[in-house]
């Protein structure tokens, strides 16, 4: 709870992916409350209040995914809709000039969509889901130890888009970057 406040303040990409991260971890748990506090939440030393808090988020987090459908599989729309938040901005960064640096990484990524999407079998989502699914799948073979021919050239295609449009969402919200024609 705590790291996904900051991570939400600081950096919207690093947010989500980390709830995605939350989400498969509750799955491996079965959304079983001794199990997440065992694991989750008992290592962490929390005062019994804070840790009573921090098990109430988690067991939170698995609820959603339960009326949402997705104990199985997929995000919460709560991370979805703020992918398509961003969506939204990578599109509008294509025409405005603010969006500069953003058109210049997009660029080195653009060839290369084709073949992510159909390795990635994102048919149906946009570019910048389709980044944040690679970027994840990556994340994974990582923690596994495995290596994956996505591993690398994901990270360094696709991490500048996320990062400059992080950055550019970011200055958005806090009113120091100005969306507006040109």
């Amino acid at each position: 709870m705590d790291i996904a406040q900051s991570k939400r303040r600081e950096n919207i990409a690093e947010y989500i992916l980390y709830l995605w991260q939350i989400e498969d971890l509750l799955r491996a748990l079965e959304f079983d409350e001794q199990a997440i506090d065992r694991v989750l939440v008992a290592p962490r030393e929390f005062s019994e209040g804070k840790a009573m808090l921090f098990r109430s988020w988690y067991v939170e987090m698995g609820n959603l995914l339960r009326r949402e459908d997705k104990v199985k599989s997929g995000h919460l729309e709560h991370t979805l809709h703020l992918i398509a938040d961003m969506q939204d901005l990578a599109n509008r960064l294509m025409k405005l000039g603010v969006g500069a640096d953003f058109r210049r990484v997009m660029g080195d990524l653009t060839p290369l969509l084709p073949e992510l999407r159909a390795k990635l079998e994102g048919k149906e989502i946009g570019d910048i889901e389709l980044c944040f699914r690679a970027l994840y799948a990556s994340m994974l073979y990582r923690m596994k130890g495995e290596h994956s021919e996505l591993t690398d050239s994901v990270v360094k295609v696709i991490s500048p888009v996320i990062a400059e449009l992080a950055r550019i969402y970011k200055g958005v919200e806090e009113g120091t970057i100005e969306l507006k024609d040109e």
